[in-house]
């Protein structure tokens, strides 16, 4: 083992890797919680969509490990779950089976692409001010979401929102849980968003908020969603943008987290990533197999920072990160009782547990921010666009279909087309007629 993973090679040893697999699973492990909760919102069985969760993510983190040697974990990425829940299905109205069609998909055709450079060409072209406004576009989406569940923000027919009852019991228990992870996370707690859920759970328990309902049992069945993707049905909805959002969201998600735990990590030589290809396609044959067994697209997690802050330096902590999603199978009663519902009207459920875990991960994406050149307004005004389109139309399609837009279009009537690669072009174009022919 010590050979195979290059331990030695590595400056590692056995103690240290398992270590860091631990830190990471903890790191990482709220989606074990959060997924079934935001896919069982289209139909799809929260039970099942837990073990799909725990199962794709211990398979593509093996994978990870056995064929890159990275400390790098997979997961269903956040993000990513919004778009197939809230956009595709919610909005659009298209079935969740489809929809994990789509997201096989996807999966193809980055195992397809790995094998002739496309990515590499989509990344370059990429202006940096899209890229950061994105991630900080489906953060702030994911944090309305996490105020929605927790109470916070509720509807209401004047001004579309305000401010819920901050005497309600579920809304108060929300607000203890956001200042216990923020807390934690500031006090630099391992597993902080893990702990925070887990906490806020006991609290709820012990004031009657939330009813036990036990810790361990034998593993739930996944046939639910087991291989219920509908491929064929994916092609005749002609989700082609459907497809391209889940590819394209998987793509950056998967190189921004390889270069930025890698440069932690000190494996880039001379600018470069040594195994990218393996890497890249480890993460792609995760999100084909996630969504065999019923989840949506799986990719790398940065929170694998945290492991490899530890000194977790090979795929051995990849090993262990996955035995510990194994092991979550066997606690189904306690998942359903942290990540269940709990219904405050007819058409008004409130999740007061998961919810300050959403608002805080929503925090942490806002940092990129700060990476957009704000005094360029062909810059910054696209970022911005496509970052309050997201959470403001509750669609990450149209927040990415603004900037596109007004990128290409900024840039042309300023006189400086020669700066923008001819797929933003094209791509924008596509939005536009989108726009024109395919909505009413």
């Amino acid at each position: 083992m010590r050979k195979f993973f290059k331990l030695q090679e590595l400056n590692t040893d056995l103690r240290t890797e398992v270590k860091a697999g631990a830190t990471t699973f903890m790191t990482m492990a709220y989606i074990i919680f959060v997924q079934p909760v935001v896919l069982s919102s289209t139909g799809m069985d929260f039970n099942s969509v837990f073990m799909a969760v725990c199962l794709s993510s211990a398979f593509a983190t093996i994978l990870m490990g056995l064929l890159a040697n990275y400390p790098i974990a997979l997961a269903p990425a956040m993000g990513h779950n919004f778009f197939f829940a809230y956009t595709v299905v919610l909005v659009m109205g298209v079935p969740w089976q489809t929809v994990l069609g789509a997201v096989f998909i996807s999966g193809v055709i980055f195992i397809a692409l790995s094998f002739i450079g496309v990515r590499e060409r989509v990344i370059d072209a990429m202006p940096v001010c899209l890229k950061n406004g994105i991630a900080v576009g489906i953060g702030l989406l994911i944090a309305l979401v996490g105020f929605e569940w927790a109470g916070l923000v509720v509807d209401h027919p004047a001004t579309l929102v305000k401010l819920g009852n901050l005497k309600s019991p579920p809304v108060l228990l929300s607000i203890f849980g956001i200042i216990l992870i923020a807390t934690l996370l500031s006090r630099k707690v391992k597993g902080a968003i893990l702990w925070g859920i887990i906490v806020t759970a006991v609290v709820g328990v012990i004031f009657g908020l939330i009813e036990y309902q036990g810790v361990i049992s034998a593993p739930p069945s996944i046939a639910p969603t087991f291989l219920k993707l509908d491929i064929l049905g994916a092609i005749r909805f002609g989700l082609l943008e459907v497809i391209f959002i889940f590819f394209f969201l998987d793509l950056f998600d998967t190189v921004g987290t390889l270069i930025g735990v890698s440069q932690e990590a000190g494996f880039m030589v001379k600018g470069k990533l040594p195994r990218a290809h393996r890497a890249l396609l480890s993460d792609a044959v995760g999100t084909v197999a996630g969504s065999a067994l019923g989840t949506s697209t799986v990719t790398s997690y940065i929170e694998s920072a945290a492991g490899v802050a530890e000194g977790g330096r090979s795929g051995l902590s990849n090993m262990v990160t996955a035995l510990f999603f194994i092991a979550a199978i066997f606690f189904s009663p306690l998942i359903k009782m942290i990540g269940g519902g709990m219904q405050i009207s007819e058409n008004v459920f409130l999740y007061p547990v998961t919810a300050p875990a959403l608002i805080i991960v929503g925090s942490i994406m806002l940092k990129n921010v700060i990476h957009v050149d704000w005094k360029d307004y062909t810059e910054s005004i696209p970022a911005f666009l496509t970052l309050i389109i997201m959470p403001l139309t509750f669609s990450i399609t149209e927040g990415i279909a603004f900037g596109f837009i007004s990128y290409s279009l900024l840039k042309l009537l300023s006189g400086r087309v020669k700066e923008v690669h001819w797929m933003i072009h094209l791509f924008a174009a596509l939005f536009v007629l989108r726009y024109i022919f395919l909505m009413a």
